[in-house]
């Protein structure tokens, strides 16, 4: 399925506008202290939650959430060893309303 031009422009403008409206992840790190994913956001904010909190990451092991990846957006952190994401502005919103 080919995607038009119009259709390339307006998912970039709908990224820019996301991007816009929440801050992007600078740092992730699994704290195997507290058993907390801490992430750093642009901003300045520094959050930290449970991976039980996470839908899909309640059995994860210590082991599994070492070495996640920021997007190259910043609105997501891949955690390569469970194959799964979690989409920032969502888990904001989630825990922040």
């Amino acid at each position: 399925m080919a995607i038009s031009d119009h259709d390339f422009e307006l998912a970039n403008r709908r990224g820019e506008t996301k991007r816009a409206a929440f801050p992007a992840v600078t740092s992730v790190f699994y704290d195997r202290r507290d058993a907390r994913i801490v992430m750093t956001l642009a901003s300045g904010l520094q959050i930290s939650f449970s991976p039980d909190d996470v839908q899909g990451f309640e059995n994860s092991t210590a082991d599994d959430l070492i070495g996640a990846e920021i997007s190259p957006s910043g609105l997501a952190v891949h955690f390569p060893k469970l194959d799964a994401d979690i989409y920032v502005p969502a888990l904001l919103e989630g825990f922040l309303g």
